[in-house]
Parts: structure tokens; C-alpha cells; sequence
């Protein structure tokens, strides 16, 4: 996946591609993939999970 995929329900970056058993396929966010993950699980031919590629924040600032 490149950073040109965008999420279906927000447009935000995609990390999320499910191909569904009836032929299309579906891009989300990270949020988006757990929001509507055990929904998705049950439509789905096959995922691609690119999740591990987002970093973790420390929630500080540095200057």
C-alpha cells in the first residue's frame, strides 16, 4: 500500500486493504480497521494489514 490510499470512511491514509468474498475490495485507517474489524473478518476473501507500519507516539512534545 502507498500513502496514496485513502480510507473509505474518512480519507484519511490507508493501512487496511480487505478484498471481500463478492469481488470488491475496501481501504480504511487504522481507526477505521478496529472500529469495523469483526464485521470485516466475516466478509473477507483476504487482508493486507499494514497497521505495524504506523509508530507509536511518546505524547510528548520535544523543542
Amino acid at each position: 500500500m502507498t500513502a496514496e490510499d485513502r480510507c473509505d470512511r474518512c480519507g484519511a491514509q490507508a493501512y487496511l486493504r480487505v478484498e471481500l468474498q463478492s469481488g470488491g475490495e475496501l481501504l480504511f485507517c487504522a481507526h477505521h480497521a478496529r472500529e469495523h474489524g469483526d464485521k470485516l473478518k466475516e466478509i473477507a476473501a483476504s487482508v493486507v494489514d499494514e497497521t505495524h507500519k504506523l509508530a507509536p507516539t511518546s505524547g510528548t512534545a520535544t523543542d
